[in-house]
């Protein structure tokens, strides 16, 4: 890392501290030294604040091509049109029991809804359009819609979502809202929005207090029905108090923060991590109408070059998306480097290709490397615990529990299992009372299931690494531990550009082997096909089984331990399903999900006569 990024990193954050208890059972309990300063009553407030005083300023933006204008919404014109919204909802009869549920992807129209509701004391919950447009059975959507019973329930446009609605029609007494203008089975979105301001919208706001329940967000639901898990006005505003104490540049940046982010608020990570942090600090959010996604990412290189934003924020595939188009375009890269104070990435760890093509690039095209940070946490923890607000030496670096937050970590077979304890961790699950004891421990810390391990136990402010799932690792024959998260990572990276994701196998067995979920173009390209090749042309191609036999020596050849490499890879035609709760809308891929659901593709990866896995060349 070079001087002039580090200079720069020094002036946009505060110095990371932490101080560490070992206690006598053997656990150790993690806290920042400094004190979380007291946060906002709700995120409302914020909202009344920045309508005062910058009431012309940009907040929302959107644009429905890549080649149209950006449609802006001020701080001002989002308050009224929110104590409108909310007039109806109130109106509505809406409440806790009856709260405000968004099946569509981000827009402005979304951001509102969910304000206007939050503002009133009614509960939102996105809720991933795929369960509504990817889904077959809708059968997590039903599961959804029953435990909430929502009074109203909003989309964009009845037509495409017009299967998930009837499958779902017997299962609520919810007004349905579209955004569609011409939709004459549903209340359109212009009429909600012109409804008077009342009285009483003063009045519930006023109500308003950091217990009050402010959204409901899903977990996955791999393993079974998906949680509702309660976000409270107090785990937001207390997070991003948290998040402006260490990225100190925050309380100063109003007149710069921009962002550009298609994360969905249907996450924590974009929902109460990104969108917040534009409304807590009165930045500016151009929302991204495109994705790290085949045939959808060129639009977000669009807006790219049309909005360049002060952080960029993305999960790993998007980093590989945006290196490859850095490469092939100088104007992008220059307006890229030269704009972006630093990157931020999460949701899953960042192969160190990636991190190492990403510096390479900078440094190539300004003179200094881009700063890259990173956090951890989940929905539960809304989402941020610990925070890399610092310069790491490579990826993979969580950084240091956050002011006001508690890890305990407890020793899990060779690893140090972490545990959270903060105002930003969840009271519980809705309506699963069960399931909400079992997920704290005796202290109250919650179970994130998540390992970690120190950079330098000797010095705890040089943060953590994340160390894989819990329950993903597992023994080979030999009694050697398999760290899952590690594994995959690497992995991909030694089989780059060739490997989407991997799922790492071989429970119960003498080795390590790999399913792969291939990146379908960078494998035609390799093996120089057109791009109308179809799936299995493409992965029977003799240069794609070769190149992924010469990265599995690769990886082999850096860790010869039979826990650090895998022996055998088979590649997956058919992507990751929704359905089968294999990927989420991050692209974060559950390893036990797929493993359940592709039991037959292990079999066949296990059988030493078939001819469809690759071997390791070494």
């Amino acid at each position: 890392m070079t001087m002039a990024a580090g200079g720069e990193a020094s002036s946009l954050f505060a110095t990371p501290r932490t101080t560490a208890e070992h206690r006598s059972d053997g656990s150790i309990v993690l806290r920042s030294p400094e004190p979380l300063r007291e946060a906002a009553r709700c995120i409302g407030d914020w909202l009344e604040q920045w309508a005062r005083q910058a009431p012309d300023k940009i907040f929302l933006a959107e644009r429905g091509k890549a080649d149209a204008p950006w449609t802006t919404v001020t701080y001002a014109q989002a308050l009224r049109q929110v104590r409108s919204l909310a007039s109806w909802i109130l109106a509505e009869g809406l409440s806790l029991e009856r709260p405000f549920v968004i099946l569509s992807d981000n827009s402005v129209d979304h951001a509102l809804l969910a304000l206007a509701a939050q503002h009133v004391g009614v509960p939102s919950a996105a809720i991933s359009p795929a369960y509504s447009l990817m889904s077959r059975d809708f059968d997590k959507l039903k599961s959804m819609i029953s435990l909430l019973q929502p009074g109203a329930i909003y989309v964009s446009d009845t037509k495409p979502f017009a299967a998930a609605l009837a499958a779902i029609k017997p299962l609520h007494r919810a007004e349905i809202v579209s955004g569609g203008a011409d939709d004459s089975g549903a209340l359109s979105f212009r009429a909600v929005a012109a409804t008077p301001e009342s009285a009483e919208v003063a009045k519930a706001f006023a109500a308003v207090t950091p217990d009050t329940i402010a959204k409901f967000l899903f977990t996955s639901g791999s393993t079974g029905t998906p949680k509702a898990v309660i976000n409270t006005q107090r785990m937001l505003t207390s997070n991003q108090q948290a998040k402006a104490q260490t990225w100190t540049f925050l309380d100063d940046s109003q007149d710069d923060f921009v962002i550009l982010d298609w994360l969905p608020w249907s996450h924590t990570f974009g929902a109460n991590h990104n969108f917040n942090m534009v409304l807590r600090n009165g930045g500016s959010l151009y929302i991204d109408g495109g994705k790290p996604a085949p045939g959808l990412f060129a639009t977000s290189l669009a807006n790219l070059k049309s909005v360049t934003p002060t952080v960029y924020f993305n999960v790993p595939r998007g980093f590989d998306m945006l290196i490859s188009a850095l490469r092939d375009d100088e104007e992008l890269r220059r307006r890229f480097f030269g704009k972006v104070k630093f990157a931020f990435y999460a949701a899953a760890a960042l192969p160190q290709n990636l991190w190492d093509a990403l510096e390479e690039l900078s440094i190539r095209t300004v003179g200094r490397a881009l700063p890259m940070v990173s956090a951890w946490g989940s929905t539960e923890t809304s989402p941020l615990a610990t925070d890399c607000h610092f310069l790491a030496e490579r990826s993979g670096n969580i950084g240091v529990p956050i002011p006001g937050t508690e890890l305990k970590l407890v020793t899990s077979g060779d690893k140090l299992e972490v545990r959270v304890r903060g105002p930003n961790v969840t009271p519980g699950y809705w309506r699963a009372p069960e399931l909400t004891r079992q997920a704290f421990d005796e202290e109250g810390f919650y179970l994130i299931g998540d390992a970690v391990k120190f950079a330098d136990s000797a010095h705890p402010e040089r943060g953590l690494f994340f160390d894989g799932r819990v329950a993903e690792d597992f023994k080979l024959n030999s009694g050697t531990w398999v760290s899952v998260g590690t594994l995959r990572v690497a992995g991909i990276a030694a089989l780059a550009p060739l490997a989407q994701d991997i799922v790492v196998t071989g429970h119960g067995s003498d080795e390590v082997r790999f399913l792969v979920f291939p990146n379908i173009a960078g494998c035609r390209a390799h093996a120089g096909l057109p791009d109308t090749a179809a799936v299995s042309e493409v992965l029977g191609h003799d240069k794609v089984k070769s190149a992924i036999a010469q990265g599995l020596a690769k990886l082999k050849a850096q860790s010869a331990n039979s826990s650090g490499h895998a022996t055998r890879a088979l590649l997956l035609a058919e992507p990751p399903s929704v359905d089968g709760g294999e990927i989420t809308d991050k692209g974060y891929i559950n390893q036990s999900a797929v493993l359940t659901r592709r039991a037959d593709a292990v079999a066949r990866l296990n059988d030493d006569a078939s001819a469809q896995w690759i071997g390791c060349t070494g």
